[in-house]
Formats: structure tokens, C-alpha cells, sequence
């Protein structure tokens, strides 16, 4: 399979999300990434719910390969600064000062490998006010603003995943993308910084330039109204999720896929500024509408009436869509730990072919001996 990056290697100093998904999305293009975790107990997060290799751990960390050193053991930082000499990126996400107690950090690392991009995450930043603040998901989500539009607007709470660190992730690998191209052409290296303070008000861009534009403070609802989306449970239980958009067709499609064509000569829906003007109103009507029949009865009268919709799937049944078997979105790889390891493969097609080969998460310094053979051999050649 292409593996783009399969000439790269990245030395991964992660924790938890940040670090780790970084790593990763570089992993998963075929970089060579090298985990270095703490012996005994690993990235903290493996041990999340209980022994060393949680569901948590092995989302951000498939394709790696594992070595546990602990630094502040003049052994094993030589070994740390022996992988170095060999790598092309280093990626830490501790807070300000931490990794340079560690023997990480960039001045000591650059002495070693001139040309290393050195990618360092913080939560709010390198410097200012907050910068030694901790700094978790829902922190950098409030921060950014980006909370309050996921937020219930009746009963406040954090609710959905852990949008910060994973987006973080994923900026953090595009930059190294980024600082790797300029390398092949200047032989200079980069030190890339990026809090999640900073990721998430990128992501979170949407919002601000409504404001700035037109003095509009988006909630939870604003989009969802504007694009007239809805969500509805069916007779079955289960939920079947619209968005109408602004074409006309779409709403004359739900009208005839529902059998409610008399909404047209209902002034509270007759026009699109009306109908986000009702939406509660509208959405009040179709509800007992959509308890009538089962989701799968709903899908086939609204793709009968091009009306764009999706079954609401949970995670149990995404991936066994027809669309996503198609695509082959599941992959498996055996796993020492699971049997099968099964996980989501990296969504671009390199000249049309996907990238299904994935290796399982690696225990706790599965590869240490290795790696160790490697720099051994390297040195005496």
C-alpha cells in the first residue's frame, strides 16, 4: 500500500490525546513513529479503566511502536538521544519547562539532529498569563468559546467527545506535514508550538466570524436552524437525521416523502425564512409524523424524494452500513492483546487505493529490544 511518510521517523514523547493523535495521523501515512512511555505504567492513559492497554489508548496509538524509558536515568536519555540522531520529528505535549527537565527539549534535542521539527503542545501556549494553567478537553473547548455551541441550552452539560484534543492532534500533524515539505527544501528544521487554546478558536473559526461580521453570538441552535437540520425518532426507536439546506426541492421532497404537502398553504412553513422563524413549530408537527413508521420505512420514502437524510447511527452500527462496507471504513489486524484489534482506517485513497493494513497498538515496550538492536547496529557500522 502508499505509504507516503514511509522514510520518516517521529519520535512521539506523548500522553494521553494530543500528543499521541499527532503521532499517529503521522503513523498512519507511514511514518515510523517510535512511542517512548514510562516504564512500568506507559502513557497514563492506558491504564484509564484498568490494566495497560484501555479502549482510550488504543484509539490514538495503532501503527506505533513502543519503548519504555524513563529519562531522568542517564542510560536511558542516551538511548533517548540515540533515537533522536535518527529521527525527523519529535513531538511532546507537556506543559512549558516539563520536557526540558526530561532531557527533551528543544535546544538540548537540536544539538543532536540540526534539521528535527520539534513539535511541542501545550494547553494555552508557551507564554502569558495562563500558560501554566492544566489544561484537559472541555477546558480548551470552554476557552475556545467552541463549548457553549455544543452545550444543552436547558440543563447545562458537557456532552460528545473529546473534540480539543483529537482536533489539536490532527493541526499538530498537518503543521509537521507542513515543516517536513519546507525541510526537503532549505535542509532547515522547524520548533512548531500549538496549544489547544489556539486549535480550538481555529475550529471554532465559524462562530467568530459571525460575530465579527455581523454582531451574532452563536448558540447551540444557530446552525442547525439556519441549515434546517433535524433529528427524529421513528417507530422503532431508532432516529433518522435531515438537512434540507436551502433548496426548495429538499422541503417539497419531505413534504411528499411524509404525505404533509397541506404545509404549503401553512404561512408558519410556506417559505424557507418562515420555516427557521417556526423551526420549533415545524419540528413539533413532525414529530408523532416520523413515530408512524420505522427508520429504515422513513429512509426509503426520503431517498425516493431525494430528501438528504442518513440513518442516526450509533457506533454499533455505522460501520455495517452498505456505503461504509463498501468502502471498507472497519479494518482488523490480529492483536496479541484483543485477538482481532478492529479500528477505522485512515480516510484518504492515495491514487485509489485505501490504506487497510494496520498494525494494533503496541503494549508496553513491545519493541524496546528492537529498537535497541537497531541503534546497536547503526553504531557499529
Amino acid at each position: 500500500m502508499v505509504k507516503p511518510l514511509k522514510n520518516i521517523r517521529v519520535i512521539e514523547l506523548g500522553t494521553y490525546i494530543t500528543g499521541p493523535a499527532a503521532g499517529m495521523h503521522l503513523a498512519d501515512l507511514g511514518a515510523d513513529v517510535i512511542k517512548v512511555e514510562r516504564p512500568g505504567t506507559g502513557d497514563p492513559f492506558r491504564a484509564f479503566k484498568g490494566g495497560l492497554y484501555s479502549p482510550h489508548y488504543q484509539t490514538y496509538n495503532r501503527n506505533k511502536r513502543s519503548i519504555a524509558l524513563d529519562t531522568k536515568d542517564p542510560a536511558d536519555l542516551a538511548v533517548l538521544h540515540e533515537m533522536i540522531a535518527t529521527a525527523d520529528v519529535f513531538i511532546q505535549n507537556f506543559r512549558p519547562g516539563v520536557a526540558e527537565k526530561l532531557g527533551a527539549g528543544e535546544d538540548e534535542l537540536r544539538k543532536i539532529r540540526p534539521d528535527l521539527i520539534y513539535c511541542a503542545i501545550s494547553g494555552f501556549g508557551t507564554s502569558g498569563p495562563s500558560r501554566d494553567r492544566p489544561a484537559y478537553d472541555t477546558v480548551a473547548q470552554a476557552a475556545s468559546g467552541y463549548l457553549r455551541l455544543l452545550t444543552p441550552p436547558s440543563n447545562p452539560r458537557v456532552i460528545g467527545p473529546a473534540i480539543a484534543d483529537a482536533v489539536t492532534g490532527q493541526y499538530a500533524a498537518m503543521a509537521c506535514l507542513a515543516a517536513l515539505l519546507e525541510r526537503s527544501q532549505t535542509g532547515k528544521g522547524r520548533r512548531i508550538d500549538i496549544s489547544m487554546l489556539e486549535a480550538m478558536c481555529h475550529f471554532n473559526l465559524d462562530s467568530f466570524t459571525h460575530y465579527y461580521s455581523v454582531d451574532e453570538v452563536m448558540g447551540p441552535l444557530s446552525r442547525p436552524v439556519v441549515s434546517q437540520s433535524y433529528t427524529f425518532e421513528c417507530k422503532d426507536g431508532k432516529w433518522v437525521a435531515i438537512h434540507l439546506s436551502s433548496p426548495t426541492k429538499f422541503w417539497e421532497g419531505l413534504l411528499a416523502a411524509t404525505g404533509q404537502e397541506q404545509l404549503t398553504e401553512d404561512p408558519r412553513f410556506a417559505e424557507r425564512l418562515e420555516r427557521i422563524k417556526h423551526q420549533d413549530d415545524l419540528i413539533s408537527h413532525f414529530t408523532p409524523v416520523f413515530k408512524t413508521k420505522t427508520r429504515d420505512e422513513w429512509c426509503d420514502l426520503l431517498l425516493t424524494n431525494e430528501v438528504p437524510h442518513s440513518p442516526a447511527y450509533d457506533s454499533s452500527e455505522a460501520l455495517e452500513d452498505p456505503q461504509a462496507q463498501h468502502l471498507g471504513i472497519k479494518v482488523e489486524a490480529p492483536s496479541s492483546e484483543l485477538g482481532t484489534f478492529t479500528t477505522v482506517r485512515p480516510p484518504y485513497n492515495f491514487d485509489g487505493a485505501a490504506e487497510a493494513q494496520v498494525l494494533p497498538p503496541p503494549v508496553l515496550d513491545e519493541h524496546g529490544d528492537e529498537i535497541r538492536e537497531e541503534l546497536a547496529r547503526r553504531k557499529a557500522s
